[in-house]
């Protein structure tokens, strides 16, 4: 069904919400996606505090005319348009890279970063890199390694100092 020019004006203003508030966009096609595959990836995206539209190209050049991100080409774009966003500049890339693995159809034009346009290897780099939270958990691990690592050498000693104890003990039992 048509939508008409109200319906229209609301969704470029909700893009253009999303485009801002977003620190991480990626761009992709979804053409040949089955209606639940692309329901499955909304509901992953979703569950990684991230977002999913379906865009007209029309709508979307509006969108990003709005929010200040005029190198990003449109016209370059084929097909129906995803636009995957999220708070977290990671996110959005790595959930889309593992959906496509699994979903044929679906294939980068690219994404933005820091209000910039990235080029489809950008995205797949950002996609390959680990999430916030998994290098946040290397850091602690990284910290808190030396600290164990001591505690570890302070209980061999008093362990070898219970074992002589014990041998004294015996040889004069």
């Amino acid at each position: 069904m048509a939508k008409n020019k109200q319906q229209k004006e609301e969704i470029v203003v909700d893009l253009t919400k999303r485009l801002k508030e977003a620190k991480g966009v990626v761009f992709g096609s979804y053409i040949g996606l089955k209606v639940v595959e692309l329901e499955e990836l909304r509901k992953t995206l979703r569950a990684q505090k991230a977002d999913l539209m379906v865009a007209k190209k029309t709508l979307l050049k509006r969108a990003l005319e709005s929010s200040d991100l005029k190198d990003v080409k449109v016209e370059n774009m084929e097909g129906g348009v995803i636009v995957a966003t999220g708070a977290d500049e990671v996110q959005p890339a790595k959930v889309m890279q593992a959906f496509s693995k699994k979903h044929a159809p679906v294939k980068f034009f690219g994404g933005i970063m820091e209000k910039k346009w990235i080029d489809v290897e950008k995205v797949n780099a950002l996609a390959a890199l680990p999430s916030k939270e998994e290098l946040l958990a290397k850091i602690v691990g990284s910290l808190n390694a030396p600290v164990s690592g001591f505690v570890r050498v302070l209980s061999g000693n008093l362990r070898g100092l219970v074992q002589a104890l014990n041998a004294i003990k015996e040889k004069k039992a």
